[in-house]
């Protein structure tokens, strides 16, 4: 038996199934043809939002910020670095709270930068305040290893 998992385009939001033979950095979504991996974190809206998180079989972490936040600019480049170090790994998405009220308040977000990791759906893990450098990384990996059973 063949393992795969479930991706989420990031420019159609097409749900691919991804056997896990094929699965590297070069995989094209099989709806629009664009590249499943962008090398950047996905922008999400409300509607996005959910479709992402629900039908990701990679953990997914999700960047809560705004535009006039200072530490939320001053951690974007490290996340996009993450994001493309880590990305057949892990799903990295931004949610502009400004943007996105309601989504914002259902996760309790109380102070911006706010980095959650979900896995299957479900929160495991939250970090608020900005890193730099390979601090996201360290951040994640360690997550993902004291998370029981995830993939």
């Amino acid at each position: 038996m063949t393992f795969s998992r479930k991706v989420t385009c990031p420019y159609c939001g097409a749900v691919d199934r991804i056997p896990a033979e094929q699965f590297d950095d070069t995989l094209q979504c099989g709806a629009c043809g664009r590249a499943m991996f962008a090398a950047k974190p996905v922008d999400l809206s409300a509607a996005a939002f959910a479709e992402t998180i629900a039908n990701s079989d990679l953990p997914v972490l999700v960047d809560f910020w705004a535009a006039w936040c200072g530490p939320c600019k001053a951690m974007a480049p490290a996340f996009e670095k993450a994001a493309q170090t880590m990305e057949s790994q892990v799903k990295f998405a931004k949610l502009n709270t400004d943007e996105e009220q309601s989504i914002a308040q259902q996760f309790d977000i109380r102070s911006i930068p706010t980095m959650i990791l979900f896995c299957d759906g479900q929160e495991i893990a939250r970090h608020s305040g900005a890193l730099m450098g390979g601090d996201i990384e360290r951040w994640v990996t360690e997550q993902l290893a004291a998370a029981p059973a995830v993939t």
